[in-house]
């Protein structure tokens, strides 16, 4: 515009100004002088009636119309340079807002994604721990179902050392399958504790897992609100519907963690989960080498006792035949020795008719008269043949107490032996028709702890 000037303010500028659409000149001072009313037609000192008793002068008007145009420039000038700024501002801010804004949405997508990726750790985790809980079980099972399986052979054990308590003398003895069913009795009681102990450690194992696999489900649960409330925060955009102030919400919390300590949080979760895991993996290994160690202690003690009654039958059978033989030959000799008996008695008979025949002589001869009463040889050889028969019958009577002794002895082996051999038979019946036919039911698949 020609003729527009420009004059200085009191305006504090903290930058450049903007380019003005007049450049800026010093305008030079313009002087005026100020005519008094001093002559004989003023009014000065006369008071007028109805009028004001001092006018302006012509040139104050111009002066006054000048300053009023020179503040309307210096306002309209300083009004463009507001206007230009608030623009650049706008513009600025604008874009600032834009970046600004971006830039956190890029952060919370960044942070979803790394909330996400911790969120898979712990769902992984967490699977991990419920297959590893179920391992867990299934091992408890059958720690659970071989310490009942155990029960079995230790009645057949118990019972089989009642029953061979029935044996009668001399078969009561401690042979070596009483050893060994001992042995097997203390086996069983001895498993049956490891067992039980063994179950506890699984138990408190289940127990550890199970605590941290929830520490691992909130976590997870908590990441999961997390990542609903990021992705809601990544959806938001200025044209959303749902958008509101919150003056107070530009705050940190105190009790807000920082990322170290958040994925340090996670990070120790994690840890310690997999620490327990690889804890109950060892523990199941320990349990299923315990399971089957023992089903082969058991194994094989069972086929040492079942050995050890094979061998104890063979001996009560050898014993109980040669037994039976030497009653065979004893009957036999115990036949012989009666007819020998009865052959000394009938000697003894037949020597009786002979003696009287020759005391009937010597008696007879005994009753010659006077000088007939003679030693002669028929006399000599009759006391001699009495001396003799008395002799013989003698020697055959004490034969006979010898025969009828040894009979006697040899009744009394037969009763021994008869009497042996039915206790032999007695102990074959015990050992093999009540123990070893018992020990058919000996488990073998469930001391594995399998059904």
């Amino acid at each position: 515009m020609p003729g527009r000037t420009m004059v200085q303010t009191d305006i504090l500028l903290t930058k450049e100004p903007a380019p003005q659409t007049v450049p800026a000149c010093q305008l030079p001072r313009k002087l005026y002088d100020v005519a008094r009313n001093t002559g004989a037609h003023t009014s000065s000192g006369l008071a007028t009636a109805g009028f004001r008793t001092a006018k302006y002068l012509v040139d104050e008007w111009f002066q006054n119309c000048y300053a009023r145009y020179h503040q309307a420039f210096a306002d309209l000038d300083q009004s463009e340079r507001q206007h230009h700024e608030s623009q650049q501002l706008v513009a600025e801010t604008e874009a600032l807002a834009q970046r600004t804004q971006q830039d956190s949405t890029k952060k919370v997508g960044e942070r979803l994604q790394d909330v996400h990726c911790w969120k898979l750790e712990l769902q992984r985790q967490v699977e991990e721990l419920v297959a590893e809980t179920d391992l867990l079980l299934a091992q408890k099972q059958r720690l659970e179902r071989t310490l009942d399986a155990t029960a079995v052979p230790f009645s057949i054990a118990t019972d089989n050392l009642q029953c061979r308590e029935r044996r009668q003398h001399p078969d009561l003895v401690r042979d070596c399958v009483e050893m060994e069913l001992l042995k097997e009795a203390d086996l069983i009681r001895n498993i049956q504790e490891l067992l039980k102990r063994t179950m506890m450690q699984v138990v408190n194992q289940i127990r550890w897992v199970w605590v941290h696999k929830e520490t691992c489900e909130m976590d997870w649960s908590d990441k999961v609100e997390a990542c609903n409330i990021d992705e809601a925060c990544c959806r938001y955009h200025n044209q959303s519907s749902d958008l509101q102030f919150y003056p107070h919400s530009a705050k940190f919390e105190e009790s807000a963690s920082t990322p170290e300590t958040w994925a340090k949080f996670t990070q120790e979760n994690l840890h310690r989960a997999e620490r327990e895991r690889l804890a109950s993996v060892n523990l199941r290994k320990l349990v299923e080498s315990i399971l089957q160690d023992t089903s082969e202690d058991l194994r094989l003690q069972c086929d040492a006792v079942n050995l050890a009654f094979g061998r104890r039958c063979e001996e009560l059978e050898d014993a109980r035949r040669k037994l039976e033989h030497h009653l065979r030959k004893t009957l036999r000799e115990i036949m012989d020795q009666e007819h020998n008996v009865a052959a000394l008695k009938q000697a003894i008979r037949d020597k009786e008719a002979p003696l009287k025949v020759a005391q009937t002589r010597l008696y007879q001869r005994s009753h010659r008269p006077n000088v007939e009463l003679c030693r002669d040889a028929v006399q000599f050889r009759l006391v001699s043949e009495v001396e003799e028969l008395n002799l013989s019958l003698e020697a055959l009577r004490e034969k006979l107490l010898e025969a009828e002794q040894s009979l006697r002895n040899l009744e009394d082996t037969r009763m021994s032996l008869e009497k042996d051999i039915a206790v032999k038979t007695n102990s074959l019946f015990i050992d093999r028709q009540k123990c070893m036919a018992h020990r058919t039911r000996y488990p073998t698949v469930q001391l594995a702890g399998y059904q």
